[in-house]
């Protein structure tokens, strides 16, 4: 725990870095991973972890996303997805579903959505899983797994909005929600990334996706520094 920093973006999960008993930040918005890869660079020995929604990561943040992970800087991503800006109002993201129902898409969602498992692949990060919040036991064996790894690694939470998201999509409650969870999620381990898809309303593929080892940013930082000392 005297290694770990854990750092949040803005949205409901805002607050989570505050629930460690940890060193922690709680940046700006879209700007968590930024945070992490300097904090991860100054100090090569410390485990950054990011904890922070789907509008913060691929919105505003996801061109440092996409980077990171193609760098392959050591930091595990936890994205907890909810489909919407639920913090600001219930407005649509880059994770919203076709067709549903927001403040800002009321007749329905046109945009395509990111699939973020699919996204986090492509970009090159180490390791890749989803689970929903009922998947807790999974869920935490993934975490315990992804931190023992070196490079970028990311972890989709498929989470409730039972005051909006849900509410909007008539999905019930929270506990109406989780039940849904049960009923649709279906685990398929090292599933194409690309074909684990998710339809809110008929299947969720959940599982681990990606489980590879590549030479990680901060190592190949430090080779580089010693080769140019020694010339």
């Amino acid at each position: 725990m005297d290694r770990l920093v854990v750092i949040s973006g803005i949205g409901c999960t805002g607050r989570a870095s505050g629930y460690f008993a940890a060193d922690s930040y709680h940046t700006t918005h879209g700007r968590a991973i930024a945070f992490a890869s300097g904090v991860k660079v100054a100090n090569p020995d410390l485990k950054p972890v990011v904890i922070s929604g789907d509008g913060d990561l691929f919105a505003i943040g996801g061109n440092h996303f996409i980077h990171a992970a193609r760098r392959n800087v050591d930091m595990l991503v936890l994205c907890v997805n909810n489909f919407n800006y639920g913090m600001t109002g219930g407005q649509m993201g880059p994770t919203t579903p076709d067709s549903a129902i927001t403040v800002t898409s009321p007749d329905g969602n046109i945009e395509h959505p990111f699939n973020l498992v699919s996204v986090a692949a492509a970009s090159g990060a180490v390791f890749v899983a989803r689970w929903t919040a009922l998947h807790a036991r999974r869920l935490t064996k993934s975490i315990e797994k992804a931190l023992q790894k070196k490079g970028f690694k990311f972890i989709e939470v498929i989470s409730p909005c039972p005051t909006l998201y849900d509410r909007y999509n008539r999905y019930g409650s929270g506990l109406d929600v989780m039940k849904k969870y049960r009923e649709i999620s279906v685990i398929r381990n090292f599933t194409d990334p690309m074909k684990a898809e998710i339809d809110y309303r008929t299947r969720i593929v959940c599982g681990e996706f990606v489980d590879t080892e590549k030479p990680e940013f901060t190592d190949l930082l430090a080779q580089q520094s010693d080769r140019l000392q020694k010339r």
